[in-house]
């Protein structure tokens, strides 16, 4: 018996020295799948914003602790859109958590000190939930009071 590993696959021989399983690789293209789906919804979501008049600022900006989705504005105000796709409204909202929720607001405070007016740049928050079809539900000042 060798040290070397071998893992069986779908037909059933095993291959010396592979070490990456089936459901590992089943994992990656879930993941690659779900990365398109996402851009695809940020990027319906950005021509929704062009389409009423705001401008991109910065799409998928990386802060110190995390990603911002859509950085757009209009007339001066920073709006700042988390995008979230599956296969309901209703789904889509709830894949946004409380620690998500954190990141996005320490990195747009992060993106906001870059300003010349700092925090006092107006500014919002909002959550666009994409459904498999396609169809955007947007909730302007999502997080805000």
């Amino acid at each position: 018996m060798t040290s070397e590993s071998s893992v069986v696959l779908d037909g059933g021989s095993a291959v010396p020295g592979m070490h990456r399983a089936k459901s590992s690789v089943a994992r990656q293209r879930r993941g690659q799948t779900n990365h398109r789906s996402g851009a695809a919804a940020e990027e319906q979501v950005e021509r929704s914003y062009l389409h009423t008049g705001y401008r991109l600022r910065n799409r998928r900006w990386r802060g110190g602790v995390g990603e911002i989705d859509l950085v757009m504005e209009k007339a001066g105000e920073i709006v700042f859109v988390e995008v979230k796709a599956s296969r309901s409204h209703a789904e889509a909202a709830q894949a946004l958590r409380g620690g998500q929720i954190k990141r996005l607001l320490r990195s747009a405070e992060a993106y906001i000190g870059q300003l010349p007016r700092g925090l006092m740049t107006p500014m919002r928050f909002d959550v666009a939930l994409v459904d498999r079809t396609g169809r955007v539900d947007l909730i302007e000042n999502a997080l805000g009071a």
